[in-house]
């Protein structure tokens, strides 16, 4: 059971990590004007758990602030992602 937390909180902080950097980096290549990271590829990754991480760079870079499917979609997203894990993390308790 253990094993499960500890792999549970390696992937979150991973995905995180990775959907934070991300989120840097579109917002270095939009300052430049290079080519912008897809915003699929950052709902995919907030649907993989990575939303937490883009709602913090959002803050952070202040980048997609004002885009309504970014500043509503990531905490719905964030919602339920704790809900699923939450009730996961109850049934693999009992």
């Amino acid at each position: 059971m253990i094993v499960l937390y500890i792999l549970l909180g390696a992937y979150l902080l991973f995905i995180n990590i990775d959907a934070f950097a991300l989120m840097a980096l579109d917002k270095s290549r939009a300052r430049r004007g290079g080519r912008r990271v897809p915003e699929a590829t950052l709902f995919f990754l907030a649907f993989l758990g990575g939303s937490p991480g883009i709602m913090l760079a959002m803050r952070v870079f202040r980048h997609k602030t004002l885009h309504t499917s970014f500043a509503v979609g990531m905490p719905l997203i964030c919602f339920f992602e704790a809900v699923l894990i939450a009730a996961a993390l109850i049934y693999a308790a009992t």
